[in-house]
């Protein structure tokens, strides 16, 4: 089937940025807002991104680490900024930055940073090819390699802990200093 979207697009066309205030009825009982809020604004402007990249639907295949580096508090402004990091023929991975600010002082905290795959969908729902990207800067091809990189770690790590090629004798160490205790049976 002949591909009627463009082959490839450059990296601003599809970027997104979010802003919203964060209110009471976002925060946990600690009064900061809950994780699993920032993780929903997360994924919404994932999809965002990449189904502007790609003119299709786009679902979430995977979240590679989310790391809730600084809190952040009812009140603040949170800033979401996503790009595509990453295309294959069907995935794409965009790249997340979360920051907060208090609109009081100006300040501005880095909450934190992830990697969503998301997977271009058709209107069957099947996958369906995207367009590539175009990339014009060291910083660009940077996070392009640094995805595949990450791709391929993945796999390693897949098929060192299958059930068909772990071997238990050789991780024990891991357990010393831990908070752990085997009873094997």
């Amino acid at each position: 089937m002949p591909r009627t979207k463009e082959e490839f697009k450059h990296i601003n066309e599809s970027q997104v940025t979010i802003t919203q205030l964060m209110l009471p009825s976002h925060s946990n009982f600690s009064g900061k807002i809950h994780g699993g809020h920032i993780l929903n604004m997360m994924d919404q402007i994932a999809f965002a991104c990449a189904s502007k990249h790609s003119g299709n639907y786009c679902v979430t295949a995977s979240v590679n680490k989310v790391d809730f580096l600084n809190p952040i508090e009812v009140g603040e402004l949170v800033t979401l900024k996503a790009s595509i990091n990453f295309t294959g023929r069907t995935s794409m991975v965009v790249g997340l930055r979360v920051e907060s600010e208090n609109i009081r002082t100006g300040e501005k905290k880095h909450c934190n940073s992830s990697y969503f795959t998301m997977v271009a969908k058709d209107e069957n729902g099947k996958s369906t090819s995207i367009p590539g990207i175009i990339l014009t800067t060291k910083s660009e091809i940077r996070r392009f390699a640094r995805s595949i990189k990450r791709q391929e770690e993945s796999k390693n790590r897949t098929s060192r802990f299958s059930t068909k090629v772990f071997k238990t004798d050789d991780y024990l160490y891991l357990f010393e200093n831990s908070n752990s205790k085997i009873e094997l049976k």
